[in-house]
C-alpha cells in the first residue's frame, strides 16, 4: 500500500507541476541520499519534509541491511504547508513509521525541534526561496557561518541544518547549483567559512531532468562534523549518468547511477579511491582556495578522457576528409535533381 501511496504522489506530481515540488522529491535522488548517508542507526531529520520521501527511503535502507525500523532509527521531521503536513503523516502511518512532525509552521520562524541534535539530516529545501524573512532573523544563533541574505534561504536552510547536527552528525541535502559558485551577498563568504571549518564532505552535480517540477540544475551537498577523510572533499560530476525515461524525464538507475556515486564515497571514505576524470576527484581545502572556494565539481573532476581507438590520426584524417567530400557530392547530385524536377514540372530555379 506503502509504494501505491508514493506512486500515486509522484503520478501527482507529474500532472501538478511546479506546486507538487514542495512535498515531493523523485525517489532516485532520496534514495541516492540515503545510499551515500547510510543512516543505520540514529536520530533522522527533515526540516522541510514534504510527504515524508525522506524518511520512507531511510526507513527502507535500515530495512534492506537487516535492521529494525522501530528500534533503530527514530524521525524527526517539520512542514509548513498544513495540507503537505497531513500528506506526510499519512504517508508514514501506512509504513507504519513513527515519526515527530511537531505542528505545521515556518522552520525558519517556529522551529519545532529547536534543542534537538541530530544523527542524520536529509533534506530538499525549496530552491532559491526569496521571502523567506531573513531580515528578522539576523541575529539567529543558528547563523555561526555568516548571515544569509534576504534574497535567497539556500545559505539559511544549510546553517539551519548543520546548526541541528551533533557532533558526529552527518547531512545530505539538495541544493541549487548556483550554491556552488554564488558571490550574491554573503554567500561567498559563508561557503568560505563552511569548507574551511572542514565540513564539507562531499559535492555531487546531478544530470538534468531528474525534477518535472524545475529546470533549476541541482547539486547534493554531503557535510560531516566527524570527517574520516580530514581535509579533504570529494567531487562527483554525474551530470553524464542516467537514464531519459521519457522526453521530459531521466532517472538514476539503482544498480548502475546510484551505486557508482554510493562506491566512490565508499571508497573515499576508505581511503582508497582513486580520482577518475570527468567523474571524480578528492580536492583539499587548499585545492579549494586556488578555485576562490567555488565547489562546482566540473572545476576538480576535469573532462574524461576520448577512448583511443588506435586508428592513426593520419589515416583518420584522410579518412573523415574523403567521408566529407562523398557527403558534399550527394549533396550536389540531389540538388541537381530537385532542381531538374522541378523544371520537368514547371517551376524552374
Amino acid at each position: 500500500m506503502g509504494e501505491t501511496y508514493m506512486y500515486c504522489l509522484g503520478k501527482f506530481a507529474e500532472q501538478e507541476g511546479k506546486l507538487a515540488g514542495e512535498f515531493y522529491t523523485p525517489s532516485c535522488v532520496v534514495r541516492t541520499l540515503v545510499e551515500v548517508l547510510q543512516p543505520f542507526h540514529g536520530r533522522v531529520y527533515d526540516p522541510c519534509c514534504g510527504a515524508g520521501g525522506m524518511f520512507v527511503q531511510s526507513a527502507e535502507f535500515v530495512k534492506e541491511h537487516g535492521g529494525s525500523v522501530r528500534d533503530d532509527i527514530t524521525v524527526f521531521g517539520q512542514e509548513s504547508n498544513p495540507s503537505t503536513w497531513k500528506l506526510a503523516t499519512m504517508n508514514l502511518a501506512i509504513r507504519g513509521i513513527e515519526a515527530d512532525l511537531g505542528n505545521y509552521a515556518d522552520t525558519f520562524f517556529d522551529d519545532q525541534h529547536k534543542r534537538e541534535k541530530f544523527d542524520f539530516i536529509l533534506a530538499n529545501p525549496p530552491f532559491n526561496l526569496k521571502d523567506w524573512g531573513g531580515d528578522k532573523l539576523e541575529e539567529d544563533v543558528r547563523w555561526q557561518y555568516g548571515i544569509p541574505p534576504v534574497g535567497n534561504a539556500n545559505f539559511a536552510w544549510l546553517q539551519h541544518m548543520i546548526w541541528h547536527l551533533n557532533s558526529k552528525g552527518r547531512m545530505a541535502m539538495v541544493l541549487a547549483n548556483g550554491s556552488l559558485s554564488s558571490q550574491t551577498g554573503t554567500e561567498g563568504d559563508i561557503r568560505k567559512a563552511i569548507v574551511d571549518a572542514d565540513l564539507v564532505d562531499g559535492i555531487v552535480a546531478l544530470p538534468g531532468k531528474l525534477f518535472l517540477t524545475t529546470q533549476i540544475p541541482v547539486s547534493l551537498w554531503f557535510i560531516n562534523k566527524n570527517k574520516k577523510q580530514p581535509g579533504k572533499t570529494l567531487f562527483i560530476d554525474a551530470r553524464e549518468l542516467g537514464t531519459m525515461v521519457s522526453r521530459k524525464l531521466c532517472e538514476l538507475k539503482p544498480d548502475t547511477d546510484i551505486k557508482k556515486i554510493a562506491d566512490a564515497f565508499n571508497s573515499f571514505h576508505e581511503g582508497t579511491l582513486e580520482d577518475e576524470k570527468g567523474f571524480c576527484a578528492v580536492a583539499s581545502i587548499a585545492d579549494i582556495a586556488k578555485q576562490d572556494y567555488i565547489l562546482t565539481p566540473g572545476r576538480y573532476v576535469g573532462i574524461a578522457d576520448i577512448e583511443d581507438d588506435g586508428e592513426p590520426f593520419e589515416e583518420k584524417m584522410a579518412r573523415l576528409t574523403g567521408e566529407i567530400a562523398k557527403c558534399f557530392d550527394e549533396s550536389n547530385r540531389l540538388q541537381e535533381q530537385i532542381k531538374k524536377n522541378l523544371e520537368a514540372i514547371g517551376y524552374g530555379l
